[in-house]
């Protein structure tokens, strides 16, 4: 069977936790894209698109972010799967006309989240399940049509609108960026805050947050799934 391939839009700034994260978890050919640097594609020619996570907001006044912004709108327009991850998530809200905004707080760690539909983004993950969360930002109003599918007590955690997927939380993390990423907080939250996480970064709440993991292949099948209808279509057409 041949692979899918993928467009991976890398936000993150310093990206090698991101590139191994997302090459472990997505299977599928990855085409690599620095969009913090600016660095994107020049056509719609995938499978699908993958936007990762970033320390950045959409709504910074940083001249690669819109052009991500439109370059994702692009994508989905073309009909291409996408999947955003935080960040991610937070762009493909934008590019499909929702909003961004800051929260009042900041949620770290593993945290509980629901998903509250049968989308099948979500097949094979129980309805309430554990996943690492980092962001200081928030969906606040979901784009028009789109419809809400995961949450918590932080708000929005996971949407669709067609063949676009949108989640808050990180379930490509592994440990070591669970770590590393709450240490790069102290400055934002305070040690006593910081320390409390880290104690709590332990293998069995990872392994209890791999649980949400088949996420991942099921957007990929998702994507398999359409490129064959596609294919057939076109073929009966011929």
């Amino acid at each position: 069977m041949t692979r899918l391939r993928f467009a991976l839009l890398n936000a993150a700034h310093d990206g090698a936790n991101t590139r191994r994260n997302f090459r472990r978890e997505v299977d599928a050919d990855l085409v690599e894209f620095s969009a913090s640097d600016g660095h994107l594609p020049d056509h719609t020619e995938f499978d699908g698109v993958v936007v990762t996570g970033s320390r950045s907001s959409v709504y910074w006044d940083e001249e690669w972010i819109p052009s991500l912004v439109d370059y994702v709108a692009e994508a989905a327009d073309a009909g291409l799967p996408v999947l955003g991850v935080c960040y991610g998530h937070q762009v493909l809200a934008e590019a499909l006309d929702g909003r961004v905004a800051g929260m009042d707080g900041f949620e770290i760690g593993y945290n509980e989240v629901r998903h509250r539909s049968d989308d099948e983004l979500f097949a094979g993950v129980d309805e309430e399940f554990t996943v690492f969360t980092t962001h200081g930002d928030a969906v606040v109003d979901l784009p028009p049509n789109a419809s809400l599918i995961g949450e918590n007590d932080h708000g929005v955690h996971a949407f669709r609108d067609g063949h676009c997927w949108g989640v808050q939380f990180h379930p490509e993390y592994d440990l070591k960026t669970a770590r590393e990423v709450t240490e790069g907080k102290r400055e934002r939250l305070g040690d006593a805050r910081v320390d409390a996480v880290l104690e709590a970064i332990t293998p069995e709440a990872y392994d209890d947050a791999c649980e949400a993991k088949p996420l991942f292949d099921n957007f990929t099948e998702y994507a398999r799934r359409l490129k064959a209808d596609r294919e057939s279509v076109a073929a009966a057409g011929d």
